[in-house]
């Protein structure tokens, strides 16, 4: 940029010298305005890229956070280290990959993490494959003196021997469905299909009405134009900042769960309550808190950038307020649906022992005995001692009596002496 020194007098100029020293004052102007605006589109550039760096930061500082809860925290569900697990290979390699995706984003220096040096070496294949043994010998075992050669050692190395269609596995899925703490009637049924898609549960619910307690799961959204109304689950929406929380202490997330635990204070003080004084006690108490609750995450939602961890919490719940909030007006429907999730869990501790339904039609029928297992427990009744007698008394049972041997009817027969 050209400088220009004024003249100490401007009375000396004539017209035609003021002139041209104004042209050349209002071209720097110019020039210096252009170099403004010029830094300050880089300033703006270089700021939206520092925003979705950080942004990127702590999406990916979320992810490894919980990658390493499942890599390494203590679940009751956790395999032993005996028996291994198929999935702790690619988990350590997510966790390096993205431990180097968060150095090159910080504009550090990309150094292997522990991890990832450990799983530099080779792993020995698991024993229980089948093996086969090849042995290489040499052509000639006898030197050029004619003298037998001596076997000093040997090197055995193993390859993996994929063959397809010989670990071909076929999926199934068992639906579970309960009806409410509240509810009249203690049952849970098993429902074993052949994949997750949404006709399952409407052939399974049929011509049914009511009121259907469950998370964001697509496989549900047709039912809901049939006749059959959604109630959200709040512990699924607690979950998503649970999670955020113990990932990276996230305050909002902290802020968020404190407000969701003031609801369930409520549920708790509502237990035992007739269906008719819960629903009071919410409208009283439950209401004005969730209406509080939905204030905070709209104004929290417009301060925090997309495509975050909080930003997605907040995001779930916003668009499922409706039904999240059903419950405060019928005081049979719950809070969430942790009462069918307690059900499934003993199904998905015990798969890990089973493994194989063998057939759709075996599947069906272990289904049908869970149900029926897991609706004696909810009736109070021991598992063994319901079948034994149900088996027994099956036999000789009439057509129009056999209601009788269900799990919330079941009365053992009282013998006399």
């Amino acid at each position: 940029m050209t400088k220009t020194t004024l003249s100490p007098d401007l009375d000396q100029l004539d017209e035609q010298a003021l002139r041209a020293l104004t042209r050349q004052l209002m071209m720097e102007v110019a020039q210096r305005d252009r170099l403004l605006n010029e830094q300050q589109q880089r300033v703006e550039h270089l700021t939206q890229d520092n925003q979705f760096k950080h942004t990127h930061i702590q999406k990916l500082t979320h992810e490894i956070a919980l990658l390493r809860r499942y890599r390494f925290g203590k679940k009751s569900e956790q395999l032993t280290g005996v028996q291994g697990s198929l999935l702790d290979e690619a988990i350590d390699e997510d966790i390096a990959a993205i431990e180097e995706e968060l150095l090159q984003l910080q504009d550090q220096p990309v150094t292997p993490s522990p991890v990832a040096r450990q799983q530099a070496k080779r792993q020995r294949l698991p024993e229980d494959l089948p093996r086969e043994d090849i042995h290489h010998e040499p052509d000639q075992t006898q030197c050029s003196c004619v003298c037998q050669l001596h076997r000093i050692g040997q090197d055995i190395s193993e390859k993996l021997d994929y063959q397809p269609g010989q670990k071909k596995t076929k999926r199934a899925y068992l639906w579970a469905y309960a009806s409410s703490d509240t509810a009249a009637l203690n049952a849970v049924i098993y429902d074993f299909t052949e994949g997750r898609a949404g006709e399952h549960a409407r052939r399974f619910f049929g011509d049914w009405q009511g009121h259907l307690v469950c998370d964001d799961y697509t496989g549900y959204k047709a039912c809901f134009t049939q006749g059959i109304t959604e109630v959200g689950c709040m512990a699924h929406a607690r979950r998503k900042f649970f999670d955020l929380q113990q990932a990276n202490q996230s305050q909002l997330a902290e802020q968020a769960l404190q407000l969701m635990g003031q609801l369930y204070e409520v549920e708790r003080q509502a237990k035992g309550l007739s269906a008719a004084e819960r629903l009071q006690l919410r409208q009283q108490q439950a209401r004005p808190m969730a209406d509080a609750l939905h204030a905070w995450m709209q104004a929290h939602r417009q301060k925090v950038p997309d495509n975050t961890g909080i930003a997605r919490a907040l995001d779930y719940s916003l668009k499922r307020w409706v039904a999240l909030t059903r419950y405060l007006d019928d005081g049979q429907l719950p809070i969430d649906n942790n009462r069918i999730e307690n059900q499934i869990r003993p199904i998905a501790l015990g798969r890990k022992n089973w493994l194989f339904a063998g057939s759709l039609r075996a599947g069906q029928r272990a289904a049908a005995v869970m149900s029926l297992i897991q609706s004696a427990k909810l009736n109070g009744h021991d598992p063994y001692a319901y079948l034994n007698d149900v088996l027994m008394r099956l036999p000789t049972q009439q057509n129009s009596d056999i209601e009788e041997l269900l799990p919330h009817q079941w009365q053992p027969v009282q013998h006399t002496h």
